[in-house]
């Protein structure tokens, strides 16, 4: 069987009603090499029309191409021209430029947000918890993620470096390890069982009022003990410069709001700092499982071209003004645009969206939409289907 088969037919999940019970997986063939990695490549959801949004198998019809005569490659080919010429004719502003600014825009109003937290009064207080952040939250996803593509500027050294500042001191994560699940892994092996099915999000033994509503405030302590964890995987050297740049943001926000703020005790500093790095956490893990988890899923022997691959397994979310400035428009109304085209930065996703677009639907492509609240309801109400019965939790929660 080429997919996973999430719903008997006639027991699909429809706008997040249907059947209780266990889908059938496909388990990947013992000693199965799942070849190459690729470094670029993600897909999504619906054509526009009535798609079901979770557990639908994916037919013989969704991996074949909609054209006779034109391969997959022929498919992916004509798209990458498209978007190239647009690329190419974009200045350096539109490719680098404007994510940049909003980045060196968060960072410089950072001060700000210590200085509010000085006030006695409670609104400047919470604009200085509300400041923080959003600051943490463009560097730490937004910028991060960009970082992780070297998607901010076409220097690879320069982009090391930032990847380096930004994953492992702003983001308390390793950088070998965030990037290889993410790029090699993830964006490789979209949706294919037991590698990129984002199943690392999935903790099957919290109920899902639990999940939804209170687990994502422990991310902030859990990414740099996951990242301790896996620096088990790397070099000496390696593993001494992560510890030192995590130690290095950790403690310097420790330290300004001690210093700068003015917090007497160090356990209002700690929870300040937690409240801080928790202010989009739940956006953050909502957004994680709604653009993947639900949609077809592949075995690593029988997945579909790339194209299709990456059409069928994303999804994108709409335009929001504050997850747009603080996770990217990649992660939230382009993120089928990032996964075809992973390199580029998130304004020229954005300017890419209506060609890609038109060109799946035109080619009778899945292209998936779906809005944040359908998605939220929808895996409210069928948790234990989405959720549950999955694969284990596993190393993953570095990046999205």
């Amino acid at each position: 069987m080429s997919t996973l088969e999430m719903a008997e037919p006639g027991k699909q999940l429809l706008n997040g009603t249907g059947s209780q019970g266990p889908p059938e997986q496909e388990e990947m063939p013992k000693g199965q090499d799942p070849g190459p990695a690729v470094l670029d490549g993600d897909g999504n959801v619906a054509s526009g029309e009535g798609i079901p949004m979770a557990f639908r198998r994916a037919t013989k019809g969704d991996t074949e191409p909609s054209e006779q005569g034109r391969n997959e490659e022929a498919l992916m080919g004509e798209l990458s021209e498209l978007v190239h010429k647009v690329v190419k004719s974009s200045t350096w502003w539109e490719r680098y430029g404007v994510d940049n600014c909003i980045i060196a825009l968060s960072l410089l109003i950072l001060p700000a947000g210590f200085l509010c937290l000085c006030s006695d009064n409670a609104l400047p207080f919470l604009l200085g918890i509300f400041i923080l952040g959003i600051v943490h939250y463009t560097v730490a996803v937004k910028a991060t993620h960009l970082a992780s593509h070297n998607a901010l500027m076409e220097s690879k050294t320069w982009g090391k470096v930032w990847a380096i500042f930004f994953i492992e001191v702003c983001s308390a994560f390793t950088v070998e390890q965030g990037i290889y699940n993410h790029v090699k892994i993830h964006h490789a092996y979209t949706n294919v069982i037991g590698l990129g099915d984002s199943s690392s999000w999935k903790l099957p033994f919290l109920n899902r009022y639990v999940y939804m509503f209170i687990a994502p405030i422990a991310i902030p302590i859990l990414t740099p003990l996951v990242a301790l964890d896996l620096l088990r995987n790397v070099k000496l050297a390696t593993a001494l410069r992560t510890v030192c740049c995590m130690f290095l943001g950790l403690y310097s926000h420790y330290w300004l709001l001690l210093n700068v703020s003015g917090f007497q005790s160090v356990w209002s500093a700690l929870l300040c700092m937690l409240m801080t790095r928790s202010l989009l956490a739940h956006p953050f893990l909502h957004v994680n499982i709604f653009q993947h988890i639900g949609l077809p899923m592949f075995s690593v022997d029988k997945k579909p071209k790339r194209i299709h691959l990456m059409s069928l397994g994303v999804l994108n979310l709409p335009r929001n003004i504050l997850l747009d400035w603080s996770f990217g428009h990649s992660l939230i109304s382009c993120h089928v645009e990032h996964h075809l085209f992973p390199h580029l930065s998130d304004n020229m996703c954005l300017k890419v969206k209506p060609i890609v677009s038109q060109y799946l639907k035109k080619k009778q492509l899945s292209y998936n939409e779906d809005t944040y609240m359908s998605r939220f309801r929808l895996f409210l109400q069928n948790y234990e289907k989405l959720m549950v019965y999955a694969p284990p939790v596993t190393e993953l929660v570095g990046i999205q």
